[in-house]
């Protein structure tokens, strides 16, 4: 199979690779500079140097079985480290008194009522709940599809895809390591029902800093997809990462790379995901609307952001 057969071993650094250890020299010096505000700070620098090791690892085994599998192999170990990184960033943005009053404020301000929760009540029950959360569960696998797609049908602009998706995770990911939004489902029920329905919306300063519990708002509510995205929440999720949407960001990245590549058909199969996950991060309260159309319209200037930046790698 191609797949395994051996190649002709390239001694350099996949693009994503250098795009790695920037991010990690970035964040070491960050957690330097914070040293005696970060929680914890040396579990972190041990994060890093294992982060390291593994993708020198991975070289190596690369250069013992050099093969299109192997270098594959890179671009996912990558792309893995992503949920490595992810809970990082509450690491550093905890330092900072919580913003979401703000954004709250603003949602209601913008559209008399906060979307999150008129959206649940207008399509409430187990199909629409379904349906919804199967579109927010599908967007690590519509970064999967994406790059295995690259790498299979256009094998020249694999490294080039997987560089654009890593670069906009890392620029969101240092966004809301100084922005501090926890999203609706997570401040809705600390401040209350009520509250969350009409406002006013009181600062919660660093409540999340000391209660950085998961507040499972859907757990027991539906079916296969609803207790997918709650398991994955409950292990993984934050009271970080709120604005803008990474979800939305990132699909519109990859909508872009889709568009431009896939055919009209397959592009139609993501794109329909596409939307429902994107009305799915405020229908399961994981974003207020704004958040949402921020990850939207940043979307599309990361990407040309990330394709200068291969260019440049």
């Amino acid at each position: 199979m191609i797949f395994f057969e051996r190649e002709k071993v390239e001694i350099r650094y996949l693009a994503v690779e250098k795009l790695c250890f920037l991010y990690t020299l970035f964040t070491t010096l960050l957690i330097i500079l914070f040293y005696d505000r970060i929680c914890n700070p040396q579990a972190m620098l041990a994060g890093r140097f294992f982060a390291i090791a593994g993708t020198y690892l991975i070289i190596y085994i690369y250069t013992l079985l050099p093969s299109r599998g192997t270098r594959y192999l890179r671009l996912l170990f990558q792309l893995a480290l992503l949920s490595f990184w992810y809970p990082d960033t509450f690491e550093f943005n905890r330092m900072f008194p919580n913003l979401d009053h703000l954004f709250a404020s603003a949602e209601t301000g913008l559209f008399g009522c906060q979307p999150s929760i008129l959206f649940e009540q207008r399509l409430s029950g187990t199909f629409w709940r379904e349906l919804f959360n199967f579109g927010y569960w599908m967007f690590y696998p519509m970064i999967l599809a994406i790059t295995t797609y690259f790498f299979f049908v256009r094998p020249k602009e694999a490294e080039r895809c997987a560089f654009i998706v890593l670069f906009s995770f890392f620029t969101y990911y240092i966004i809301f390591m100084f922005v501090p939004v926890a999203g609706p489902q997570f401040y809705f029920p600390v401040i209350g029902e009520n509250a969350a329905i009409a406002g006013p919306y009181p600062a919660v300063g660093d409540y999340f800093n000391c209660t950085p519990c998961v507040t499972a708002a859907q757990e027991g509510k539906g079916m296969l997809f609803t207790e997918l995205v709650c398991t994955a929440q409950s292990v993984g999720e934050r009271p970080t990462a709120a604005f803008p949407s990474s979800h939305a960001g990132v699909a519109t990245v990859i909508m872009i790379l889709a568009s431009r590549r896939m055919n009209k058909w397959l592009f139609m199969l993501f794109f329909i995901v596409y939307l429902l996950l994107c009305l799915a991060t405020v229908y399961i309260k994981a974003h207020y609307l704004i958040d949402a159309i921020a990850g939207v319209v940043s979307g599309t200037f990361i990407f040309r952001l990330a394709a200068w930046g291969y260019g440049k790698s």
